[in-house]
């Protein structure tokens, strides 16, 4: 099929690739700092993941608990990331995070009360205090709801349903993007000498998991085949608690505070196993018995934290192996039990969609029975590489905020971290995105139409005629199960290699995809499309993986069971060789760079163990 000549063009000074929290929040800061600002997503408006984080919003407003405070959330931050953070990333969001939250409450967001009328706060694994605003268990849909209003209402450019394919540069600054209306298949050129990317996650790589469709690493992506590099991607996080049965909503997430509010995690022989399975790091706060952990509940100053509110990373292992030992539930998992420890009118009034969600999905009534539950795959810690303060890349013109980002989490993100995350540097990303574009008037990059062209056959390449023609639909589901069996919560040696030796052959494999009809109504060539991030992102992944000797956080390696003091000190950078938007396996190059050290009074908060 003929690429066009004529395309729909547009020109700003901001485009925003991404319109979850961090796209939304990017693209007010942008528009109000005088730049004319376009938002894409590949959904409707609202319709963001960013929904899907259900608990609350982590900041230290010090409502419930007044000794909470910023240096304690940074403390909590590095040491729920195995202190791989980059530590000025984990300083501005624990400093920044109340006031983006009491910003949310003044464009409309409706938190949920103390009985004194200030907004209430609750328990989250990994967080000394309880500190996480929150909405019930929607508190995610509350903020894309407050975040949309503003956006709309100011006046933003909003392209729904157009999927960015590649980002257009002028020598070695971004210029622009090149994308198209999933609709009608239609290109459209974007020039833009800022762009923020805002794109989520990586999560349709693997077999199970808690991300939704648009969820395959396209930022990430992008962002490789500018030229930007990306950081620590093999610190990739399984939430504890998906949904493991029925098999249709498997991976389904379950939020974290169905424990924050007293549910405990048992076995098959009814025993709360998480007290076999608590780390020396953490054995100074964390209960190690049931009296005291149960006691934690109603004197939280006076007690230690249940072991179920251990960091995710934690929780998921040990969970995996009760499973592993023969212990799990019968659809393999195990129970998450609320039902006996709080009455029916508590969890409704708390969790009433985690109550819907059980109920008409999977027939169980979780104020009368306990959940099946498992790890899923549910978001990458690693990311693109940004400096911590406007969240540029090393490519003039990028940017990143949100899961895309690398830095923030280090090894392993504490809940409720993630959306105060997105409006703490979705704002400087937008901030810096627009203050940029305005140094350049008068001498912005242009877009070439050789460029655009180029760019626009690589995306119509599907459409091929010939023979050996491949399926997208078979790729995608042999790259989810080489994902899910090699390069899933235990790593080792032999099956990381196997993993790369699989998606070099379905790279292979995928340069043949072929689909068929035209342009318009046309899923199987929107994951063709897909397939590319996917299988650059999944072999990020696994170099990585295969290069961090060490276990740490969400990075786990049989063959190297420890953490080590050598890669407590070392971040691991995946780059492309070459920038020309065509890249194969042997165009990516890993390499370790040292990790920035906090200054003294910083470091100071981290030997602070109690």
């Amino acid at each position: 099929m003929p690429v066009e000549e004529s395309f729909e063009h547009h020109s700003y000074d901001v485009v925003v690739v991404g319109a979850g929290g961090a796209g939304l929040r990017a693209a007010i800061a942008a528009h109000e700092a005088g730049a004319r600002t376009a938002l894409i997503c590949r959904s409707l408006l609202g319709k963001a993941h960013t929904v899907m984080a259900e608990g609350g919003i982590a900041a230290a407003l010090g409502n419930l608990w007044p000794e909470d405070n910023w240096q304690v959330h940074f403390r909590d931050t590095m040491r729920g990331g195995k202190l791989l953070n980059h530590w000025r990333m984990a300083e501005l969001h624990a400093k920044e995070a109340p006031d983006r939250v009491y910003e949310l409450e003044q464009w409309g967001a409706l938190f949920d009360r103390t009985p004194a009328g200030k907004i209430s706060q609750r328990d989250f694994g990994g967080h000394r205090y309880a500190r996480l605003a929150h909405v019930g268990d929607r508190t995610g849909l509350e903020m894309i709801r407050a975040l949309q209003q503003r956006a709309v209402s100011v006046g933003i450019d909003v392209f729904m349903e157009l999927t960015v394919t590649d980002l257009l540069k002028d020598g070695d600054r971004i210029a622009g993007a090149l994308g198209y209306w999933r609709e009608s298949g239609r290109f459209v050129v974007f020039e833009a000498p800022s762009v923020v990317l805002a794109t989520g996650g990586i999560g349709k790589s693997w077999k199970v998991t808690s991300n939704s469709w648009e969820c395959t690493g396209d930022g990430h992506a992008l962002a490789l085949r500018a030229g930007a590099t990306l950081l620590n991607m093999e610190f990739v996080q399984f939430h504890p608690t998906g949904m493991v049965w029925p098999l249709s909503v498997r991976g389904l997430l379950v939020t974290e505070s169905v424990r924050g509010d007293g549910g405990v995690l048992r076995n098959s022989e009814n025993k709360r196993f998480m007290f076999d399975y608590i780390p020396e790091f953490f054995k100074a706060e964390t209960a190690d018995n049931i009296e005291e952990a149960d006691r934690w509940y109603e004197d939280k100053r006076n007690n230690r934290r249940p072991p179920e509110l251990l960091p995710r990373d934690e929780v998921a292992r040990a969970i995996n192996s009760e499973i592993k030992a023969g212990r799990g539930s019968p659809h393999g998992g195990v129970f998450l039990d609320i039902a006996s420890r709080r009455t029916p009118e508590f969890i409704q009034k708390r969790l009433p969609s985690m109550y819907h969600q059980f109920k008409e999905l999977a027939d169980v009534d979780i104020t009368k029975e306990p959940m099946e539950i498992g790890p899923t795959c549910h978001y990458v810690m690693g990311g693109v590489e940004v400096d911590p303060d406007t969240q540029v890349s090393v490519v003039p013109g990028l940017y990143a905020a949100g899961e895309v980002a690398g830095g923030m989490h280090g090894a392993n993100r504490l809940g409720g971290n993630s959306l105060s995350d997105l409006i703490v540097f979705g704002k400087r990303a937008g901030e810096y995105a627009a203050a940029y574009a305005k140094e350049l008037s008068g001498k912005q990059p242009r877009v070439t139409q050789s460029d655009v062209a180029g760019a626009a056959a690589k995306v119509l390449a599907p459409f091929r005629a010939g023979e050996a023609q491949e399926n997208p639909y078979t790729i995608h589901q042999e790259l989810q199960e080489t994902m899910q069996d090699l390069v899933g919560i235990i790593r080792v040696e032999g099956e990381l290699k196997e993993a790369l030796e699989r998606i070099a052959n379905l790279e292979a494999r995928a340069a043949k995809v072929s689909v068929e009809g035209n342009r318009q109504y046309n899923p199987g060539w929107h994951l063709a499309l897909d397939l590319r991030n996917m299988l650059l992102v999944s072999r990020a992944v696994a170099l990585a993986a295969l290069e961090r000797q060490e276990s740490r956080g969400g990075h786990t390696r049989d063959d190297f069971p420890m953490t080590d003091p050598y890669w407590g000190g070392q971040n691991v950078v995946v780059q492309v060789a070459q920038a020309d938007g065509t890249v194969g396996p042997a165009d990516i190059t890993i390499r370790r760079q040292p990790l920035p050290q906090p200054p003294s009074e910083l470091a100071e908060l981290l030997e602070d163990v109690h």
